[in-house]
């Protein structure tokens, strides 16, 4: 399940890219497809271990196109360990509204960005995230959860400060966002909920099968409803 729309981005074989936060690798897998060299970064250590094993399995399965490649990397996103314009893209989805210091943060991933390289950020769209916060403590008082819900006059702002240019924005995973009321209506940690448990098994099928339907569907629930906010910018050369 994407979030990041790579074309967008401008992303192209061969680029240098960082995946900042990577999670479970679902951006990084599929830069990596694309012929980049991708550094999967993270501070989970577990996690990152899991993501270097799917990058060897897709090296081992024909997968990559000549000249791509791919690591992993741990670390603190407060102290990137890179050169200063290493990158040619990078890739921040669903990170920012978990690090206190964000703007510190963002100053990094500037920082290590060329001139003229693109960056794209995700962070949960306002609307939805404040409903979900008004159903739901669990939802974001846990450890690394969610601290702060951005305005995308905010994000764009900051973003600006630190010497990007913006080049647009986009909404997804419309989809996803009725799924997430449920579950801070009924208990965020009862996936065995009927209500929620229905509802996951539909999102399931759709990434599985990417029907027409919901296809359709979610094309019209984006720009109202969709999940997360997609930003897009770059620094100027």
């Amino acid at each position: 399940m994407l979030t990041v729309d790579f074309d967008r981005l401008g992303l192209l074989a061969g680029d240098r890219v960082l995946d900042m936060g990577c999670g479970a690798g679902r951006h990084a897998f599929e830069m990596y497809r694309r012929g980049a060299d991708v550094i999967a970064f993270d501070q989970d250590a577990d996690e990152l271990a899991r993501v270097g094993e799917l990058f060897a399995a897709m090296r081992a399965e024909g997968e990559v196109p000549a000249g791509g490649d791919a690591d992993i990397k741990e670390g603190d996103a407060l102290a990137l360990p890179f050169a200063d314009g290493e990158f040619d893209r990078i890739v921040a989805a669903e990170v920012l509204e978990h690090i206190p210091a964000d703007i510190q943060a963002i100053d990094e991933l500037v920082r290590v960005l060329r001139p003229g390289g693109t960056l794209a950020v995700s962070v949960p769209r306002w609307f939805p995230e404040i409903v979900c916060w008004k159903l739901s403590e669990d939802y974001h008082n846990t450890p690394g959860g969610h601290i702060r819900i951005y305005s995308d006059k905010e994000l764009v702002g900051k973003m600006r400060n630190a010497g990007l240019e913006f080049d647009g924005k986009d909404h997804a995973h419309g989809l996803h966002t009725p799924y997430w009321w449920i579950k801070c209506a009924v208990g965020v940690r009862k996936d065995d909920h009927p209500l929620a448990k229905a509802y996951h098994q539909i999102l399931v099928w759709d990434i599985m099968k990417r029907p027409l339907a919901t296809r359709a569907a979610e094309a019209v629930l984006n720009p109202v409803m969709g999940k997360s906010m997609v930003l897009y910018f770059h620094k100027p050369a």
